[in-house]
C-alpha cells in the first residue's frame, strides 16, 4: 500500500462572522475578502502535509455560488485531495450560516493548488485517502484537474509569450 495520508488530517477549519468592513455597497461579501480568505486559510492543508512554507500555484473552479450578507457567519473548510510530487490540490468551501436561524447554504467553493517552497522537498505521502462521501467526490477529480491544469499552463506560456511589456 502506498504512504498515505487521510484527507482530515489535513483539515482545517475557519469561522468568521461577518462584519461592515466585509460587506461591499451591494450589502454583500466583498469577492476579494472571500479570495482572500481562500488563499490564507486554503495553504494551511498544504503546510501541513509538506510541513514547510507553500507558494500559491492557482485556484481554480470558483464557484462563488450564493452571496453571504451582514446576517451571516462564514465557515470555511479546506483539505487535501491529491498529491503530486512538490504540490498539493486543496478543496474549500465556504458555508454560511443565517446566525439568526442557524440556516446554512453553500455560498463557495474551488480548489487550489499549493507548492512546496522547498526546492528540495517532495511530498511525504503518495495518496490521500478520503472518507466521508464529499471526501470521494473530490478526490475522485483529481487526476482529471491535474491535467486540465497541465493543459491550461501551456495554453498560458503561448498567451504570455504575446504580452507586450510597453504600454
Amino acid at each position: 500500500m502506498a504512504n498515505s495520508i487521510m484527507c482530515a488530517q489535513t483539515a482545517v477549519h475557519h469561522q468568521h462572522r461577518l462584519l461592515m468592513k466585509d460587506i461591499n455597497d451591494h450589502g454583500t461579501v466583498f469577492g476579494g475578502r472571500i479570495l482572500a480568505m481562500v488563499d490564507l486559510e486554503g495553504s494551511l492543508p498544504a503546510v501541513r502535509l509538506f510541513r514547510s512554507k507553500v507558494l500559491t500555484a492557482s485556484i481554480d473552479h470558483l464557484n462563488f455560488i450564493a452571496p453571504f450578507t451582514i446576517d451571516d457567519a462564514m465557515l470555511l473548510t479546506a483539505y487535501v485531495t491529491g498529491v503530486g510530487r512538490r504540490s498539493a490540490e486543496v478543496f474549500i468551501k465556504i458555508i454560511g450560516e443565517h446566525i439568526l436561524t442557524g440556516e446554512r447554504f453553500v455560498g463557495f467553493t474551488c480548489f487550489a493548488t499549493y507548492v512546496t517552497d522547498d526546492p528540495q522537498a517532495t511530498a511525504p505521502y503518495d495518496e490521500v485517502v478520503p472518507a466521508t462521501d464529499e471526501e470521494k467526490a473530490m478526490v475522485a477529480g483529481y487526476q482529471e484537474r491535474r491535467q486540465a491544469r497541465r493543459t491550461a499552463r501551456q495554453d498560458n506560456k503561448r498567451l504570455l509569450s504575446a504580452v507586450e511589456l510597453d504600454d
